[in-house]
């Protein structure tokens, strides 16, 4: 069994990861994987810095050494076609059903007999919807053979637009090197206090990671920090940490300046995802806040690390990651004072941090890569002999 797999860009080092997996284990399934990168990078991860060096774990292509942007609809076509016909799969893994040269592909693959799965992220609130749209998802829905989704609400969506529940090959699909990001973050533990002391932070810190921009909800989360301070017993003992860059990020430098917030808050520099736990170790709760998020894998990443987390119910990853009251909170992000009920349970001690901690971690270690691996071959097999 030859397995194709097109993704957008080189970027994903989450993806790298079950690529890797996939091929350590093909051989066991009788399949060989290629993996097919359309471009580097995105013209949104600029900011984010260079994508990381990827070791030859897996095999692969790089087609456009450029920003997927900047690659032509035409040249990504041709650039797709050839490396089917030369590498002759049988099944292929098609990373969305956004992008009009892999809708091609796949009309292509079907009429040439080919099994195409379809990995999605979207969700049914993601995004606004539209009945044309959504009609169109449907149609392209109705042509593929199999999916694997994130999480529960993408597999739920899929459904809505007509999939048959069987067709669900994979229900939970986005997952992080668990193991390498729980070493990371243990090593740098120890030196909490001394790192704290050194960059001026609090004793306690709530924590978020990610783009500065208006799709995160930072400015919210700002003002429900501010409201929390004026009602804990003990203001100065928690600070919250922004890790990331964005175009929001000198409009949020203003917010905090105007709320008073220079000595509590604070905007970290990018790190690479390999060193985000050691921020992560400064902190005691990560929240993700967002108005629209198809999974956030960062919660995987605090978890993994043994962290309560306070989720968004926009988030993708709400549904299947966040046991609400167990290892952390949902909330509505058009509801500033739910958010404001989750952070003032922690800085009045109402929360047990330990143990939600320990439940985050219980949680996450049924999200692997190598359990999503198996469940990735299992699903081409069952296509192919279908």
């Amino acid at each position: 069994m030859k397995i194709l797999i097109v993704h957008n860009i080189l970027w994903a080092h989450y993806k790298a990861t079950v690529f890797s997996e996939l091929n350590r284990l093909a051989s066991t399934f009788g399949a060989s994987v290629h993996v097919l990168q359309i471009a580097r990078n995105e013209q949104s991860r600029a900011l984010l810095g260079k994508p990381d060096q990827l070791p030859d774990q897996y095999s692969y292509e790089l087609l456009f050494d450029a920003d997927i942007e900047q690659v032509s609809t035409s040249a990504k076509i041709r650039a797709l076609v050839s490396r089917m016909r030369a590498y002759g799969p049988d099944v292929i893994l098609l990373t969305g059903y956004y992008d009009p040269a892999q809708l091609v592909l796949m009309l292509l693959a079907k009429a040439s007999g080919i099994k195409v799965i379809i990995q999605t992220e979207s969700t049914p609130v993601d995004q606004t919807r539209s009945t044309g749209r959504e009609w169109l998802k449907s149609r392209i829905i109705s042509l593929a053979n199999g999916f694997f989704c994130f999480g529960t609400p993408q597999a739920n969506y899929l459904i809505q637009l007509g999939a048959r529940p069987e067709q669900i090959l994979v229900q939970n699909n986005a997952v992080v090197d668990n193991a390498k990001l729980r070493q990371v973050y243990e090593q740098a533990r120890p030196n909490r206090s001394a790192k704290q002391r050194e960059l001026g932070l609090k004793p306690a810190n709530f924590i978020y990671v990610g783009r500065l921009a208006a799709e995160k909800n930072l400015t919210v989360l700002l003002n429900a920090f501010q409201q929390v301070r004026q009602k804990t017993t003990a203001p100065d003992h928690w600070g919250l940490l922004l890790l990331g860059d964005g175009d929001q990020k000198a409009s949020l430098e203003t917010q905090i300046e105007r709320l008073g917030l220079q000595d509590v808050v604070r905007i970290l520099p990018n790190q690479p995802w390999h060193r985000v736990p050691e921020t992560l170790a400064l902190a005691d709760v990560l929240v993700l806040p967002s108005l629209s998020e198809p999974w956030g894998l960062v919660v995987n990443e605090a978890m993994a690390c043994g962290m309560p987390v306070v989720v968004s119910t926009r988030c993708g990853c709400a549904t299947d990651l966040v046991k609400d009251g167990r290892n952390g909170y949902v909330f509505d992000p058009l509801r500033p004072d739910e958010l404001e009920h989750c952070l003032l349970n922690f800085t009045s001690n109402q929360a047990n941090r330990e143990a939600m901690g320990r439940v985050s971690a219980e949680i996450i270690a049924g999200f692997t890569p190598d359990a999503v691996a198996r469940e990735m071959l299992a699903g081409f097999v069952k296509v192919t002999r279908t």
